[in-house]
């Protein structure tokens, strides 16, 4: 699933996704997985039509990113746990 693909799945412990690996290292939250946001072909192909949203919270954004860069945790909200 897709959720373990972003949370899990890791390249030298860190996302192996380019779009997550870059809003993780920002200091964004892994927020929500959207079920059939994208319906097209090329999204449907691509990943099942899933889509990740990721959340900015300003008073928490340079401890995430210095927590994802140092110690390669990701900030994930309960609801994306959840799916695990």
């Amino acid at each position: 699933m897709l959720t373990r693909y972003l949370y899990v799945e890791k390249h030298r412990g860190y996302a192996l996704d380019n779009v997550a690996n870059f809003h993780l290292r920002n200091g964004a939250t892994l927020w929500r997985v959207n079920w059939m946001a994208n319906t097209t072909a090329k999204g449907l192909g691509e990943s099942c039509g899933m889509m990740v949203n990721y959340r900015y919270y300003l008073d928490r954004t340079e401890a995430n990113s210095q927590q994802y860069v140092r110690d390669k945790v990701i900030d994930t909200d309960k609801q994306v746990l959840h799916l695990l």
